[in-house]
């Protein structure tokens, strides 16, 4: 049986930052009560697959002695993060949930890792991956809410430590959907940047043209802040004022409902009744809501997963070559799938992204948008035997990873059975602050970020 441990652990990185500055907590008090929810979780949800528990606590220390002495870190001082076992780390182990990489330990921290460092957080510890962030494997991480239930796909790991409080936030990598689907089934906040927004250097590409790096965090302002130093901008910088200008905070978006692809009959009626609500408040907010369709969109799940088989085994190809049977049969086969298709039918599917890609920027141009919003997932999170047969759950998220844009999943309801539901928000690129706008101001609105998984075996 697990249980709750300190609040510490249950505090935002903002509130974590604002009592670190007030000296009511320090780094050590966070970092002890981050390892303690830690040890307390792990025997259920299994999240990490290293942790840097001495090191860690030693940072922490480190921050202490800084703050002492009137100076600061960064904006991330003392925050304990995690990283997805695909970011190269310096200290750490970087396996990538593979046999292939066992022991492998890099010279160079990857870029995302470096900032983060340089902006006072600390690394708790790399989380578990799929194989290469591509494999039909099934690790051990489970669902925050319900260990029976799938976690999430290849980020589940830093999702899932999110969500239980075993990080206050954490860094994924978004190929199709594997940032904002574990944010989606476990409650939490999942950002899916523009693509080249931050850097992928120093991490382990599953597919170079779709991959994104993104943070998970428990508010939408945490996840600004990570976003800020991750890639450098000043996106979403304040929190302070409204996030539109007028006498109610969305009286000045416009925001696209796109029922074709986004409502189809796929979608669960716990998940439907959901999104209506979150529809009506943000209508209530001031926001309009314009009835859009682009055709296009259907063919993005192709073009995703034409591309994505191509280009992973691409880079696999000498790996695969040489150590074939360290690689778990499913990945082997998805991976000698991808080198079976011809030439021909990867530059189709990048001539298809283009008539994507182009389909949307006319949609927001037409209609004057400033997101489309939609299920992050058709689904709430289906039982863990069953976390092989969900290709479905990209439909609704590689379209942004095909076209580039900016994409963002927040909490914004429960299922009967208490699972949570997550709404997506896809915006123009490079422009990031505007969607953390628009969720800010639904996350004011309402109280679903306020929960908390039952902590239990």
């Amino acid at each position: 049986m697990c249980a709750g441990i300190a609040e510490p652990a249950d505090l935002s990185i903002t509130e974590s930052i604002e009592s670190l500055k007030r000296r009511e907590l320090s780094a050590v008090d966070i970092m002890t009560a981050t390892l303690r929810r830690l040890d307390a979780t792990e025997p259920c949800v299994n999240a990490y697959t290293y942790v840097a528990r001495e090191d860690a606590m030693a940072a922490a220390r480190e921050r202490d002695a800084v703050s002492s002495g009137g100076g600061w870190a960064g904006p991330l001082h003392g925050i304990p993060i995690a990283v997805k076992d695909l970011l190269q780390t310096s200290d750490m182990p970087t396996e990538a949930g593979s046999r292939v990489l066992a022991g492998n330990r890099p010279a160079a921290d990857a870029a995302a890792v470096g900032r983060l460092r340089a902006a006072g957080a600390i690394v708790v510890g790399k989380t578990v991956t799929h194989e290469f962030s591509y494999g039909l494997n099934v690790p051990p991480t489970r669902n925050a809410w319900d260990q029976s239930r799938y976690p999430g796909g290849s980020s589940a790991g830093s999702g899932v430590a999110v969500a239980v409080g075993s990080a206050a936030g954490a860094i994924g990598t978004d190929s199709g959907g594997s940032v904002r689907t574990p944010a989606s089934v476990n409650g939490i906040v999942g950002l899916k940047p523009t693509y080249g927004s931050v850097s992928t250097e120093g991490v382990i590409p599953s597919c170079p043209s779709l991959d994104h790096v993104g943070p998970l965090a428990r508010r939408v302002d945490d996840c600004a802040l990570l976003f800020q130093v991750l890639s450098g901008s000043g996106a979403f910088a304040e929190r302070d004022g409204p996030a539109f200008s007028g006498q109610r905070p969305l009286q000045e978006a416009r925001l696209a409902v796109e029922r074709r692809h986004f409502f189809n009959s796929e979608v669960e009626p716990a998940v439907a009744t959901a999104v209506e609500e979150a529809l009506d408040v943000l209508r209530q907010l001031g926001a309009t809501l314009v009835e859009t369709v682009i055709p296009e969109l259907e063919l993005a799940p192709a073009v995703s997963g034409t591309i994505m088989v191509v280009e992973a085994s691409r880079w696999h190809r000498t790996l695969l070559r040489e150590r074939r049977f360290d690689y778990h049969p499913a990945t082997r086969q998805m991976l000698e799938l991808g080198q079976l298709i011809p030439a021909t039918g990867y530059l189709v599917a990048l001539q298809a992204r283009e008539v994507v890609r182009e389909a949307v920027r006319r949609a927001f141009e037409r209609g004057s948008l400033s997101a489309i919003v939609a299920p992050s997932a058709p689904v709430t999170a289906p039982p863990i035997e069953r976390s092989t047969e969900l290709s479905g759950l990209v439909h609704h998220q590689c379209p942004a990873n095909v076209t580039g844009q900016p994409s963002l999943s927040i909490p914004c309801g429960f299922s009967q059975d208490g699972l949570p539901v997550g709404l997506q928000l896809i915006g123009r690129p490079f422009d990031e602050g505007t969607l953390l706008r628009i969720a800010a101001a639904y996350e004011d609105a309402t109280a679903w970020h306020r929960r908390r998984p039952p902590v239990a075996a």
